[in-house]
């Protein structure tokens, strides 16, 4: 009995060590997956600390990308508010020749535009309509008028006054700013409106180009004579606008679709293809079509 007790005992003895042998490997083995479940979260945190960032990413390049929307749109916004007042009171320099970029040579006009002052402001509640007034040129002896009138502002009175119809947006000006051409681009298309030149009385035949009477035999004094202006005894009189001798030139005229192929900003000089109407230093109006 003792020794089959004895047996039994390292029998037990024995299954202790396997079983704790058993329990050391189990718990070997559950460190083990313990390791493996920490590096897994180890994994997923990693992967879900990469996914955020992913995504912060993405909302900063939202964020640049509706920034430089933002500032396309006010880029665009203050391009379309800008005020431009085309107008211009100047006067004709005289003309040249430029040659453009491929050799081609064109006769030109040089304008001296402004700077002009705004001395008037008219809007639709007090006047009825909406102005801007331009003056230009300096004046040796005021009148009181003259002066009165540029008494509002600090400026010496100015000795050409002109009036342009503008529109509400434009009457954002205040009076004594200054406009020059710096708002004119080249290519821009302006039309010129001066006086032409003044040639005195005139006949009919250079005038208004008639041909003149016959020179054939037996027609006296007749080769530069204007002809009959009407009926003697009905309607007795002479039509208005008949088509006689009187006054050549100097009479308002206007040249439109003038293209701008020069600048000068420190001078105040507009160069323009084709003619002008004027004599040099005549003065001239000049307005962005």
């Amino acid at each position: 009995m003792n020794f089959d007790v004895y047996i039994d005992d390292n029998i037990l003895e024995e299954d202790k060590d396997t079983s704790e042998e058993i329990h050391e490997s189990s718990s070997e083995d559950s460190s083990s997956k313990e390791t493996k479940e920490v590096i897994s979260e180890d994994s997923n945190s990693v992967e879900t600390k990469e996914e955020p960032s992913e995504e912060i990413v993405s909302e900063e390049v939202k964020e640049e990308t509706s920034e430089d929307s933002n500032s396309e749109e006010v880029v665009e916004d203050s391009s379309d508010d800008k005020i431009v007042f085309p107008h211009l009171i100047g006067k004709k320099v005289g003309m040249t020749q430029l040659f453009l970029g491929q050799g081609d040579a064109v006769t030109a006009t040089v304008l001296e535009m402004g700077p002009c002052f705004i001395s008037q402001i008219k809007k639709v509640d007090s006047e009825g309509y909406n102005s801007i007034q331009l003056s230009y040129g300096d004046i040796a002896n005021p009148n009181k008028a003259v002066q009165g009138h540029f008494t509002k502002f600090k400026q010496s009175p100015m000795k050409h006054l002109k009036e342009f119809r503008c529109s509400e947006k434009q009457l954002s000006f205040n009076l004594g700013d200054v406009v020059t051409i710096k708002q004119f681009e080249l290519g821009d298309f302006v039309k010129v409106t001066g006086t032409s030149k003044g040639k005195g009385f005139t006949g009919h035949m250079k005038r208004h180009g008639f041909g003149g009477g016959r020179r054939s035999h037996g027609k006296n004094s007749v080769m530069r004579k204007a002809g009959s202006v009407g009926a003697g005894s009905d309607p007795s009189r002479v039509f208005p606008g008949m088509k006689m001798a009187g006054r050549k030139g100097n009479y308002k005229k206007t040249i439109k679709n003038l293209s701008v192929i020069k600048l000068d900003y420190e001078n105040n000089l507009i160069f323009v293809t084709g003619s002008v109407p004027g004599a040099n230093n005549g003065l001239v109006y000049l307005s962005k079509i």
